[in-house]
C-alpha cells in the first residue's frame, strides 16, 4: 500500500515458531526468461545456503542484478528466511513466499514473528517463506536520516495554518530527500517494485519452485501484481489481500487513502458512542468526529503532554499516527479509546507510543529503516507532484474530502516532489494475461487500502477473483474470519479459487 504518512504496516501478532531443523539449498529447477544474457542466468541458477536461525528457523542469502538492464554491472543481497513445512515429504507442495506490506515491511521479521499465525492446513503443506525487498531490513537498507531526524519529520505539522508551517513542511521534505540522496543516492534507481517483483521470480528458482505460490498484503499485492504481469506463466496461486490498484496515480491513491481513514474513523466513532464511557461521548457520529477535529486542533495549538520521559511533544501530527494506527484492526478500538480519553485530558502518551508502533520507533529512540525504504520505493514507483504549487493544490482537495486525514496523507509524500532519483515508471493497468486465477482480496471497511481499490484490480486482472470480507480493519485473511480463511487456504492448497464476488462477513 501507499501508506499513510509513508508508514509501512505489517498485518499481525507475533506466535512462536515450532522446532525443525536446517538442511541444504534446493535445487533450481527453472531457467531465467527466454533470450536472458548469461549474467541473468547466473543470478538464476545459484543454491540458496541455509543455516538455521533460531526457533526453527532458516535463513539465507540470495543474490539478485542490481540493474535488471545490466546484469553485470554489480548485485544486491536478499535477506530470505523460512519456516519449514510440518510434512516435509509425501504432502508437501513447496514455498508459500509472503510480503506484509509498506512498501517497507521487513517479510523476515514478519514470518519469524507472525508465521505460526497462518492457518494449519498451510503450515503443514508449505514452506513459509519471507524476504526483505531490495533497500529493505537486510536487503542492503536504504538509510537516509539519523533517528532525531526522523522525529522531527512526523512531529512537523501537516496541516499548515500559515507560510511558517509550510516553509517547515518544505523544508523538512527537502531534507529527507537530502538525505537519501547523500547515502543512498547510487541505490535510489534501482530500489522500485519492478525490480523486486524480478527478484522474486530469481527467488522462485533458487527455491525450487516451478510456479510461484504467493501471499501479499497490502503493497505486498501490489509487489505481487507486478509479479504477475511479469511471469504470468510462473503463477501458480497468487492472493493479493489488501489491495492496492495500480492504475491510480500517487495524487489518487493518497485521496483514496485519506477517505478510507475518514470511513474508519467513522466506524469507530460509530460503535464508540454506543459506550457510556466513550471518550467522544454519547451523542451523534457526527458530534463524536467533532470532538477528533477538536483534540487534532488543541494539539496543533499547544503539544499535549508526554509522559514517556522522551522528551519529545506530542504535536498535532503525532496525535494523528497515532490514531490512524489504531484504525488498522478493530481490536485496537479498544486502546484508541483509552488514549483519546488521556487525550482528552491533555496526555498524549499513549497516542504517542501507539504511533511509535506504526513506524517502528523503539523505545530506546532507534528506527528500523521502514520509513526511509517506504519513501525511496514510493519515489521511483510512481510520478508525484511536480513542485510545491501542486502539492498544495492536492492538499486542499485532500482536506475538503478527509478533513481529519487528508492534508496528514498527502504531505507525507512531500519528499518525492524533491526526489534525486527520478520515476522511469508509466501509471498502467496490470493484467498479468496468461495467468492462472489471481485471488483478490478486499475488507470493506479498510481505511489504508479502500475497498475500492480490490474492486479495481480483480477486474483488471485477466484472471482476477474478488474475495470480500464485509468488515474493519486492514487485511482479511490473518483476522482468523473462519471463512475467509477456508477460501484463502483451499485455493492456495488446491488451486481452486473462489468463485467470483464471494462475500465473507
Amino acid at each position: 500500500m501507499k501508506s499513510l504518512r509513508g508508514m509501512a504496516v505489517a498485518v499481525i501478532a507475533a506466535m512462536t515458531a515450532s522446532a525443525c531443523t536446517a538442511s541444504g539449498g534446493a535445487a533450481p529447477v527453472a531457467s531465467p526468461p527466454s533470450g536472458s544474457s548469461p549474467e541473468l542466468r547466473q543470478f538464476y541458477e545459484q543454491k540458496l545456503s541455509w543455516t538455521d536461525c533460531k526457533d526453527g528457523f532458516q535463513c539465507a542469502k540470495l543474490k539478485v542484478p542490481k540493474d535488471y538492464r545490466n546484469p553485470g554491472d554489480g548485485e544486491l543481497s536478499i535477506s530470505v528466511i523460512r519456516l519449514p513445512a510440518h510434512d516435509k515429504k509425501a504432502q508437501r507442495i513447496g514455498s508459500l513466499l509472503t510480503n506484509p506490506g509498506g512498501p517497507g515491511g521487513s517479510g523476515v521479521k514478519f514470518v519469524r514473528e507472525s508465521g505460526q499465525a497462518f492457518g494449519k492446513a498451510l503450515r503443514d503443506r508449505f514452506d513459509l517463506v519471507g524476504f526483505d525487498p531490495r533497500g529493505v531490513g537486510e536487503s542492503d537498507p536504504v538509510r537516509c536520516l539519523e533517528p532525531k531526524d526522523l522525529d522531527r519529520y512526523f512531529a512537523t505539522d501537516s496541516s499548515p495554518d500559515n507560510q511558517q508551517e509550510q516553509n517547515n513542511l518544505v523544508s523538512i521534505g527537502k531534507h529527507f530527500a537530502q538525505g537519501c540522496e547523500s547515502r543512498a543516492g547510487k541505490t535510489l534507481p534501482y530500489i522500485g517494485t519492478l525490480d523486486a517483483a524480478r527478484d522474486m521470480d530469481v527467488l522462485r528458482a533458487a527455491l525450487g519452485d516451478k510456479r510461484l505460490s504467493y501471499i501479499g498484503f497490502s503493497y505486498g499485492s501490489y509487489l505481487g501484481a507486478f509479479y504477475a504481469d511479469q511471469f504470468p506463466k510462473n503463477v501458480r496461486a497468487l492472493v493479493l489481500d489488501g489491495a492496492v490498484d495500480p492504475k491510480l496515480s500517487s495524487d489518487e491513491i493518497n485521496l483514496e487513502q485519506a477517505k478510507g481513514f475518514e470511513t474508519a474513523l467513522r466506524a469507530f466513532a460509530a460503535d464508540c458512542v454506543k459506550s457510556p464511557d466513550c471518550p467522544l461521548g454519547t451523542g451523534s457520529v457526527d458530534e463524536a468526529l467533532r470532538k477528533v477535529s477538536e483534540l487534532q486542533q488543541r494539539a496543533d495549538q499547544k503539544p499535549l503532554k508526554n509522559t514517556t520521559g522522551d522528551g519529545r511533544q506530542v504535536t498535532e501530527a503525532l496525535a494523528t499516527l497515532g490514531i490512524a494506527t489504531a484504525l488498522y484492526n478493530k481490536q485496537s478500538w479498544a486502546a484508541l479509546r483509552m488514549a483519546l480519553k488521556q487525550a482528552m485530558k491533555g496526555d498524549g502518551s499513549m497516542l504517542l507510543r501507539l504511533g511509535d508502533l506504526l513506524v517502528e520507533r523503539s523505545e530506546d529512540g532507534r528506527y528500523t529503516n521502514q520509513t526511509e525504504a517506504n519513501m525511496a520505493i514510493n519515489c521511483v514507483d510512481k510520478p508525484y507532484p511536480a513542485d510545491l504549487k501542486a502539492a498544495e493544490q492536492v492538499a486542499a482537495q485532500a482536506k475538503r474530502i478527509a478533513p481529519r486525514f487528508g492534508p496528514f496523507v498527502v504531505w507525507g509524500s512531500l519528499p518525492c516532489t524533491y526526489w534525486p532519483a527520478k520515476t522511469t515508471q508509466e501509471v498502467k493497468e496490470l493484467t498479468a494475461k496468461g495467468a492462472a486465477p489471481i485471488v483478490v482480496v478486499g475488507t470493506t471497511r479498510d481505511p489504508a487500502t479502500p475497498y475500492k481499490w480490490a474492486e479495481g484490480l480483480a477486474s483488471e486482472l485477466s484472471s482476477g477473483r474478488l474475495l470480500t470480507l464485509e468488515g474493519d480493519g486492514h487485511t482479511a485473511y490473518l483476522q482468523g474470519n473462519p471463512c475467509i480463511s477456508r477460501a484463502v487456504e483451499n485455493y492456495l492448497i488446491k488451486e481452486q479459487a473462489p468463485q467470483q464476488g464471494t462475500v465473507c462477513r
